[in-house]
């Protein structure tokens, strides 16, 4: 497997130009990266999940059913939270390339985990604005997170990336 060499990748340029040069990155992964990846997308897919019932258990049962764009949220999610935290596996001898986005990766997964949520199941928002509030306010804004976590989780993996690509890893 090669690297993508640092001198011949322009770091400025399109979105669509930038998105190749990632995809690229990704493909010299050794495949300790990629069960990283699956391990963390399996574990991210359970943890946002089950507390909010869209993997049923016996542990929680949601009170309003489950709609259309929260399965699409969450797997998008996972996967995201996943590839992003491949990209702190060490390859080589070298420290994983790329700005440290951990803390920002774990809130835009809240922030998913909240958009996928049964409305009134969330005590903090019923709290705050009662069950009413809930379905009238809160109800309404949470494809709205669910979008937004999807665009931070993308912001994320792809400054990740980014790094990757402009400093590259010795193989070893």
């Amino acid at each position: 497997m090669t690297h993508v060499e640092s001198s011949s990748v322009p770091l400025s340029g399109s979105h669509v130009e930038q998105a190749r040069l990632a995809f690229a990155a990704m493909q010299t992964w050794p495949l300790r990266r990629w069960l990283v990846a699956v391990a963390v997308v399996v574990l991210a897919g359970l943890v946002m999940g089950v507390p909010t019932g869209i993997v049923q258990t016996s542990f929680y049962t949601r009170m309003m059913p489950v709609t259309w764009w929260d399965y699409p949220v969450w797997a998008i999610s996972a996967l995201l939270v996943g590839l992003t935290a491949a990209t702190y596996v060490r390859v080589g001898g070298g420290a994983p390339a790329g700005p440290d986005r951990s803390g920002r990766t774990i809130g835009a997964s809240l922030l998913a985990t909240f958009a996928i949520a049964c409305p009134t199941c969330n005590k903090l928002v019923v709290a705050l604005i009662g069950v009413s509030g809930a379905l009238s306010y809160w109800a309404p804004l949470q494809p709205v997170l669910g979008v937004l976590s999807i665009a931070l989780l993308l912001t994320c993996l792809a400054v990740r990336l980014r790094g990757q690509i402009a400093c590259p890893s010795p193989t070893g």
